[in-house]
């Protein structure tokens, strides 16, 4: 008998709200307002979401598209997948920086124009080196290590060139973790300027 109460008490309850459809509702309102999120560790489901969502939009319409970047950072490759979409479509993109903005993270926010370049008051940035766990026979070693360097020195130079700094002072700065508040990496010429609304988008 008390199961029973039990039972009935709970099917007079309402109904959760599936989280299913929660998410899905987010992600329509983000499709809507033109929303693409980099957040977390970058790989390649990430990197593969980003594109198909930032090539959907562009598709769409040429109006312009907001990435919100926020990640420590993560695989090389997935970030130049990223960084190279954003150039490549139609749409001009406007990345905004918020939470940290960390090495893979930075190439990525990188890929908008100086003037789409935005951040929020309490982003953090950091460049570096790229890292790699080489291993095995000594001949894939050295391979491994001589692509380390070439995917240093590229990434320097899309840093250099989007920042107007120096090459040499470029790599100068990765040799540690390199670390700017928000003023700093508008000073470094990362950030085109700090925004607090996105009315400040327009």
């Amino acid at each position: 008998m008390a199961m029973e109460q039990a039972m009935r008490a709970d099917a007079d309850k309402p109904a959760a709200e599936p989280v299913e459809r929660v998410e899905g509702i987010a992600e329509r309102l983000a499709f809507k307002s033109r929303f693409a999120l980099v957040f977390g560790e970058i790989g390649h489901q990430l990197a593969r979401t980003t594109c198909e969502r930032l090539i959907a939009l562009a598709q769409e319409s040429d109006a312009p598209i907001t990435v919100l970047v926020s990640s420590p950072g993560g695989h090389v490759e997935s970030a130049d997948a990223i960084h190279d979409v954003i150039r490549f479509i139609r749409a001009p993109v406007t990345t905004v920086g918020t939470g940290w903005v960390a090495s893979a993270g930075t190439h990525v926010f990188l890929a908008a124009p100086k003037e789409r370049r935005v951040c929020l008051p309490n982003t953090r940035f950091m460049i570096h080196q790229p890292g790699g766990g080489a291993g095995g026979p000594a001949t894939d070693i050295a391979i491994q290590a001589k692509e380390i360097l070439r995917t240093r020195e590229r990434i320097a130079r899309v840093i250099a060139k989007q920042t107007g700094k120096t090459y040499e002072k470029v790599l100068a700065d990765m040799e540690r973790d390199f670390w700017m508040n928000a003023a700093e990496a508008v000073e470094y010429g990362i950030v085109s300027r700090i925004i607090e609304s996105s009315r400040e988008l327009s």
